[in-house]
């Protein structure tokens, strides 16, 4: 049996090391096309929407102010009714999904990836990463940070400045850093 790629590492949520050449070629790519889009003229929000279809694994429908930054853009998939405010990144070195009606304020940060305790495997560059899911009717707040492995359930709106490390219910609002369940959305 053939060892496994960097690549194929990666997306099983398996040590890898980003170094890796075809690594560095998928997050080179991404990176023009996030400056393609974030020079986009204004007036054409049909262009970099196309930007944005070609960069997404999937994606039903986002509009994304600039500017919009990501590693690798194939393993980010919206649902319908996506918006982004300015200031978003995402580092998706695994799946981040996103369901419909998902809003975003400005200067939010997702990241799956994380880099090992053990100092020795740290200073070697590597890494692992972990999916996140982001329910549907999400609102997440200015400058949140959604951690790697975390899934938010439907309804749910992260507060500003929150720091999400652990999975949040449906119908919850969480805020703080780390971020906890400071009330309950009536349905």
């Amino acid at each position: 049996m053939s060892e496994l790629t960097e690549k194929q590492k990666m997306l099983q949520g398996l040590e890898y090391f980003p170094s890796d050449k075809s690594l560095q070629q998928d997050r080179a790519n991404a990176k023009r096309l996030c400056q393609q889009f974030n020079q986009f003229d204004i007036d054409d929000r049909k262009g970099s929407r196309k930007i944005i279809k070609s960069l997404f694994g999937h994606c039903q429908g986002a509009w994304i102010e600039p500017n919009f930054y990501c590693d690798y853009g194939y393993n980010i998939a919206t649902g319908k009714n996506f918006y982004a405010n300015h200031g978003l990144v995402i580092l998706d070195a695994a799946t981040v999904t996103f369901g419909d009606d998902v809003m975003i304020a400005p200067g939010v940060l997702i990241s799956t990836a994380t880099h090992p305790l053990d100092v020795v495997k740290r200073n070697k560059g590597i890494e692992t990463a972990k999916p996140i899911k982001v329910g549907n009717s999400v609102w997440i707040g200015m400058g949140a940070k959604i951690l790697e492995g975390v899934s938010i359930g439907d309804n749910a709106v992260i507060a500003a400045g929150a720091v999400v490390n652990k999975d949040v219910e449906p119908n919850t609002v969480v805020a703080g850093v780390p971020a906890c369940v400071i009330k309950t959305i009536p349905v």
